[in-house]
């Protein structure tokens, strides 16, 4: 099955060719991609890249929302009108989440029943997955919204990892059922009667932050202003915590000959944890997929973006999460869902 991904080169911190490089990485893997951004940048299309003039940017704009309605003629929106007329099978964003959400609820559209978009991310740790959502799509939320998470996010977690009934936590600083916000005390009662007898998921409760990656659910929900910096500050003292060992080990000959014993097992240990392999987050709740990379990425996590995007449009991540949905009746009803199709809510 070949796999068209449209990609939005515009936005990356090392600029549109870097994206391009990634771009013809994964081509080389057999990804046909429509590359969208400013060819005099991008350079030759290697086979299986078609290069799409767009130089017009909105990653950095300040109201994406606006910027979206304004620049029909942007990269990200060329992009997403693709995917929303079929020319491609899936999007990806380098970087611009804000633009990219809104792009995406404008041609692409939400799936019917869904309230609003959210990014699912694997983090990047050893052993079980551990899904995180939302990690950027909305900062402010309402209970209602976090508790269509968990179910999009158990959803998720059964279709791409195999986890028949995920666990299910909410994010908060106690596992008490009478701590954190009044926004996740009210989600926590609403989830906790939602999860009762459902088939889909397990409700886990309060997770605290120093249990993320430690087993207690295997999907965590959040809003996505406290996701993105939980985010974050994973990945960052991941990164760190490498570096500080391999800084100790150079401090005397016996960590120096201790490095060299460990290198290949923490060289292995850096590419598990390390952002880029992931690829980037998957934006559920759209018709079609999308995933949206770390605008620090080189070609490398774009490379992996691209083939994330692909291996998702080949295992219908979209069509298997809508029926586990529809099978929990964890979509709202078709009148039921206020008018949110233009609200962008990214921190």
């Amino acid at each position: 099955m070949t796999v068209t991904v449209a990609v939005d080169a515009n936005g990356a911190d090392l600029g549109p060719a870097e994206v391009a490089a990634g771009a013809a990485a994964a081509a080389a893997q057999g990804v046909r991609v429509l590359l969208f951004g400013p060819a005099a940048q991008l350079g030759v299309a290697p086979a299986g890249v078609e290069i799409v003039d767009a130089p017009i940017s909105i990653a950095k704009a300040a109201d994406p929302v606006a910027a979206t309605r304004q620049e029909p003629d942007s990269s990200i929106v060329q992009a997403a009108r693709a995917v929303a007329a079929g020319d491609a099978d899936a999007l990806v964003a380098a970087g611009s989440t804000g633009a990219a959400l809104a792009a995406g609820l404008f041609h692409i559209r939400r799936d019917p029943g869904i309230s609003r978009p959210a990014l699912a991310l694997t983090l990047p740790v050893p052993g079980e997955p551990v899904t995180l959502l939302d990690v950027g799509a909305n900062a402010e939320v309402r209970p209602e919204h976090l508790v269509q998470f968990a179910f999009m996010g158990a959803a998720f977690a059964r279709v791409v990892h195999g986890i028949a009934r995920p666990r299910v936590g909410l994010l908060s600083n106690g596992e008490e059922d009478t701590r954190g916000t009044p926004l996740v005390r009210e989600a926590h009662a609403a989830l906790r009667e939602r999860a009762t007898g459902s088939t889909l998921l397990q409700f886990a409760g309060n997770v605290e932050g120093t249990q993320i990656l430690h087993g207690a659910a295997d999907v965590v929900v959040t809003d996505g202003f406290t996701g993105n910096v939980a985010l974050k500050l994973i990945e960052s003292t991941s990164q760190r915590t490498i570096e500080a060992i391999r800084d100790i080990a150079a401090q005397s000959r016996r960590g120096r000959m201790g490095d060299l014993l460990l290198r290949k097992p923490l060289h292995a240990f850096r590419e598990d944890i390390d952002p880029e392999e992931s690829g980037g987050a998957y934006l559920l709740g759209l018709r079609r997929l999308g995933v949206v990379a770390h605008g620090r990425f080189t070609r490398a996590g774009f490379a992996q973006a691209i083939l994330l995007a692909a291996r998702g449009v080949r295992g219908d991540v979209v069509g298997r999460t809508r029926e586990a949905l529809d099978e929990a009746g964890a979509r709202r009803r078709a009148g039921a869902v206020s008018a949110e199709a233009s609200s962008v809510h990214t921190p």
